[in-house]
């Protein structure tokens, strides 16, 4: 997951998938063989299995797992009309299209794995959690090296005022700034 599937990899995908499994619903593999008829249009496929927050989803599922038979999904709209679906994916070519089937075995399926991609919504939220992280750590480090300067200061003062007690109290607490890491 992670890499761009092409276009020949989901073609050979969904011609095994049709071949081993029969859907619920007649009219959804028409849809997915025109899918793979299709190379324009099977660029912008993606097969995954987090579909939340994605704008244009499409769900299937086979004979043998009790799941609704299809459900499409585009900008919070649901329809089970296979017909609908498939006009709307005529008529707008250039859009993503997100698929998931739901189909017995699937999670140890080597086939589906080859495909399966990543939800582009997570990994938009996996990258902001990762830059909020990364601003963190740099935000403590700046503290840490503004309190590091601080005492250095007050360590001088006391040097210069011959403030043993005060420098003995300052070198300990850098000491434990600089211990906590």
């Amino acid at each position: 997951m992670g890499e761009v599937i092409n276009g020949a990899e989901k073609k050979y995908f969904i011609k095994w998938f049709l071949e081993k499994y029969e859907l619920q619903n007649r009219e959804a593999e028409w849809l997915l063989q025109y899918l793979a008829s299709n190379d324009h249009i099977l660029e912008r496929v993606h097969f995954i299995d987090n579909f939340k927050n994605l704008p244009k989803t499409i769900l299937m599922s086979t004979k043998c797992v009790q799941m609704t038979p299809f459900k499409f999904y585009k900008n919070r709209r649901v329809t089970s009309d296979v017909e609908k679906a498939f006009l709307d994916i005529h008529n707008n070519p250039h859009e993503d299209i997100y698929i998931g089937l739901f189909f017995k075995d699937r999670s140890v399926s080597p086939e589906y794995a080859a495909v399966l991609e990543t939800n582009p919504q997570e990994d938009s939220k996996d990258a902001d959690a990762l830059v909020s992280l990364q601003a963190e750590m740099i935000l403590d480090l700046a503290v840490k090296n503004y309190r590091l300067s601080k005492i250095y200061q007050e360590i001088d003062h006391a040097l210069d005022a011959g403030d043993r007690q005060r420098f003995q109290e300052l070198t300990s607490k850098l000491k434990e700034l600089i211990e906590l890491g």
